[in-house]
């Protein structure tokens, strides 16, 4: 028996009942385990809750073999999405391979669903996700694909690979990846305070400003592999873009490219931008005038995650075991800090990462505003989560980032932002979600878009085309509502709001569908949409100004 996939399949029982709302019901007890594994795993492999992985959950008759489905903010001129398959088995001795039918059947997946112009046979909830993305492909955007296969034993076999070999898919656009039992079990583990020693090699620059100490030298990739090979994802839990090691994307193409070309290999430390280590203490001798060996007291990299990772994959695979990396480099940049001095580690992190788009909430974590509203919410009943934590999800609990897509829907009017753009909730959009906003605001918001999205869960007996893509519309239209009806909302007001909402939900629910067909009849007249349309009117926010002026009209 192997005891991490006899420890996940324990955690499965329970989450099977903690979490029995969130999940599909079946009359199948192996069907509710394999759909409780497919939701952990999206939930570890996002690093996102069980109840936000269970809105990523596809799997049902006619699922096309895709068991889960997570579409990304669009970065640039791409479009990224996850595509899960789960096989879950009864044994715990985790020597069941990856089936190669499944594989086969996802490989047809790929080669039909990314195609805007190939008819596609699903059940209708998955349709609805797959239409919006061939929505983003027909304006223009480049899908890039990750395929993750989970189980609980071992990844997919040499017969497998051929078949993936010989789809001939972009190697820039389709990546593929295995997720198991030990990688969740790692994830789990408690982050404890890692104390690592580092060679550099040649001379290093270290000095002492401002009261603080960095130190800047030349760090051999073998290095780099033998500190993410003994810690692995440990190492990274400063880092804010935590789980993007682990994606396929240009980026880490870049990276992999260069570390696997010989004649490239040998200019890596001028191609990449190195990787940024922080740690309450480094010590070295300050005696020795090059080659040193240093010791990080409770290490942690806050950049250059996904060139650790990449590092790790290359010079650990086999194949590569006898090439020679000797001559290979990455700048290593380490930075000792206390770790009380949050302000210090936030603009470092903020900093060094700016060269692309990262998940910034954290960063945020420590403002003003966000300590007011949780002084704010906890009046009203609520445990505001502005910083990170692993404690239990409660039902009256507010994460940040669900915090700043509801007000953007419900309170700020912008429906589109708030579903399209979660990237920059904590970026460019920060001042215009939290600048003024009152904690009944904030509450009115999270309740409403909830509800919707509860709602949406188990929809009508035959609901309109267009509510798969509408959930932060509704939204919207139902805080107009509210404000319609008892006009700003504040903590005087905030116990009315609520029983307003509480009373007359169903009705505004009812009332907003109405409000939404007819203002896709005023926009697209006597016009016959495809889903993909519906999709694209949606995500460009073609109707808010019309339903904007409709209740202004009626008002």
């Amino acid at each position: 028996m192997d005891i991490n996939a006899s420890m996940l399949d324990q955690m499965l029982d329970g989450a099977m009942e903690r979490y029995a709302a969130f999940l599909p019901h079946t009359q199948s007890p192996e069907r509710q385990k394999s759909a409780t594994f497919v939701v952990f795993c999206m939930a570890k492999y996002l690093g996102v809750s069980f109840d936000e992985a269970a809105e990523y959950f596809t799997d049902g008759s006619n699922d096309a073999g895709v068991d889960g489905l997570y579409l990304e903010d669009t970065d640039g001129n791409e479009i990224h999405v996850t595509l899960f398959q789960e096989k879950y088995s009864r044994s715990f001795d985790a020597k069941n391979e990856f089936p190669t039918n499944a594989v086969e059947k996802t490989i047809a997946t790929i080669k039909n669903i990314f195609d805007p112009n190939k008819d596609i046979s699903v059940n209708d909830a998955l349709k609805a996700k797959l239409e919006e993305i061939r929505s983003f492909i027909r304006d223009g955007q480049l899908p890039v694909v990750r395929v993750v296969f989970c189980n609980n034993g071992l990844p997919w076999n040499s017969q497998a690979q051929n078949k993936i070999d010989q789809a001939s898919f972009p190697k820039d656009q389709v990546f593929w990846e295995f997720f198991n039992h030990n990688n969740i079990i790692n994830i789990l583990k408690t982050p404890k305070k890692i104390n690592i020693n580092i060679q550099f090699h040649g001379k290093s620059i270290e000095e002492t400003f401002s009261y603080k100490r960095v130190l800047i030298g030349k760090v051999n990739v073998e290095e780099i592999a033998r500190l993410i090979g003994e810690y692995d994802n440990l190492l990274l839990e400063g880092n804010i873009r935590r789980f993007l090691g682990i994606e396929g994307n240009r980026v880490n193409m870049a990276i992999y490219d260069t570390l696997t070309s010989v004649d490239n290999r040998n200019d890596f430390y001028f191609l990449n931008n190195g990787i940024t280590f922080i740690c309450n203490k480094f010590i070295l001798n300050g005696l020795q005038s090059e080659n040193h060996k240093v010791k990080l007291e409770d290490a942690r990299i806050v950049n250059g995650g996904q060139t650790s990772k990449i590092i790790a994959n290359v010079l650990l695979n086999p194949l590569y075991a006898k090439q020679d990396f000797s001559s290979c480099f990455v700048m290593v940049r380490v930075y000792e800090t206390s770790e009380d001095d949050i302000d210090i580690i936030r603009d470092i992190t903020r900093a060094t990462n700016s060269q692309n788009p990262v998940d910034l909430t954290d960063l945020h974590s420590n403002d003003e505003c966000q300590k007011i509203l949780a002084v704010g919410l906890n009046q009203l009943g609520f445990v505001y989560r502005h910083h990170r934590s692993n404690d239990k999800i409660e039902n009256n609990c507010i994460l940040s980032k669900v915090l700043a897509e509801s007000v953007l829907a419900v309170l700020r009017k912008c429906p589109h932002q708030a579903k399209f753009m979660r990237k920059e909730h904590f970026g460019k959009l920060y001042q215009t979600i939290f600048n003024g906003l009152n904690p009944a605001e904030a509450a009115v918001s999270f309740l409403v878009l909830r509800r919707v999205e509860q709602l949406q869960k188990n929809p009508l007996p035959h609901p309109p085309a267009f509510l798969p893509y509408a959930s932060h519309y509704i939204a919207m239209i139902i805080g107009l509502q509210i404000e319609k009806e008892i006009g700003s909302i504040n903590m005087k007001n905030y116990d009315q709001c609520k029983m307003l909402l509480d009373q007359k939900f169903t009705f505004f629910y009812n009332s907003t569908l109405d409000i939404i067909q007819k203002s896709l009849e005023s926009l697209y007249v006597k016009k016959s949409l495809s889903l993909q349309q519906l999709a694209a009117t949606f995500r460009r926010g073609d109707l808010i100004q019309l339903i904007e002026n409709d209740f202004k009209i009626k008002s």
